[in-house]
């Protein structure tokens, strides 16, 4: 890949058309009378084509653009959440990008695609195969907590440096992410802790989704972030007419399921 317009051609190749429709316009002609072509063919095959990362062509007032459309952050629950989300998320790229010898240089996509298996499958207690540091290198195993406390996190905060981010700002959205971190705690294991608990008070499955879910809005609307909400349901439960203890530890209780997905995320709301 050395271009967007490689990311097209690949779709063409590996993806058939779901939707075959066909346009009138012909872009060449439009392009030889001096206008701006709306390649809708392109841009609805394309939207069929789920990238973490992919590339749009728009037109806005008239003129053409192309952009990136980057799908890897997750969403929320809160706007602090998701600020720090993203100030790790670029800083790291931005360190990364920069290294003369790049992780993905060092890492085989075997093992890049097993740790994404692994934070899917075990969230904020997975395991992953990272490149060693120091003279010997080679690969290790490591826990996500340790490898985001003591490698991403000084990636991020230099790769922030680098974009010009006020220190103030770049240590105050870290932190959220380092406070995740310590408490062990993201927006997955949140609603798994909590949904479990709400089981464990005797609500059936569909009760306890929705009880958890009304939580989980009151909690995004008064905007603390996430690893500092209490785990369970508000005392009495909202319309259940039982009474749901709620706590405030440094890490949920165990879950009888897997939290998803590792502490630098919290939630995806498009999945």
């Amino acid at each position: 890949m050395t271009s967007a317009f490689d990311l097209f051609e690949e779709n063409l190749r590996y993806y058939p058309a779901l939707l075959p429709i066909c346009d009138d316009e012909d872009p060449l002609e439009v392009l030889d009378r001096g206008g701006v072509p709306s390649l809708a063919e392109l841009v609805l095959h394309n939207g069929t084509v789920y990238r973490w990362n992919r590339p749009v062509y728009g037109i806005a007032d008239g003129v053409p653009h192309l952009r990136v459309e980057n799908r890897v952050l997750p969403a929320g629950p809160t706007v602090t959440d998701v600020i720090a989300n993203a100030a790790f998320y670029y800083g790291v790229v931005r360190a990364l990008a920069e290294d003369a010898r790049p992780v993905w240089s060092r890492l085989p996509f075997e093992a890049a695609a097993a740790n994404f298996d692994a934070a899917c499958k075990d969230g904020i207690d997975a395991r992953f195969t990272w490149p060693r540091r120091g003279r010997l290198g080679g690969l290790g195993e490591v826990d996500a907590v340790t490898l985001v406390r003591e490698e991403l996190l000084p990636l991020a905060a230099a790769g922030l440096d680098a974009w010009g981010i006020e220190p103030a700002d770049r240590d105050r959205y870290l932190g959220v992410i380092e406070e995740r971190c310590r408490r062990r705690v993201n927006g997955a294991s949140w609603q798994a802790a909590t949904f479990h608990r709400a089981l464990d008070l005797g609500l059936g499955r569909e009760e306890a989704l929705a009880a958890t879910t009304r939580r989980y809005r009151e909690l995004t609307e008064q905007g603390d972030p996430v690893h500092t909400w209490p785990v369970g349901l508000p005392e009495p439960a909202a319309d259940d007419g039982l009474t749901a203890l709620t706590t405030e530890p440094d890490r949920p209780p165990r879950t009888r399921g897997p939290p998803h997905r590792s502490c630098l995320h919290t939630d995806r709301t498009d999945r």
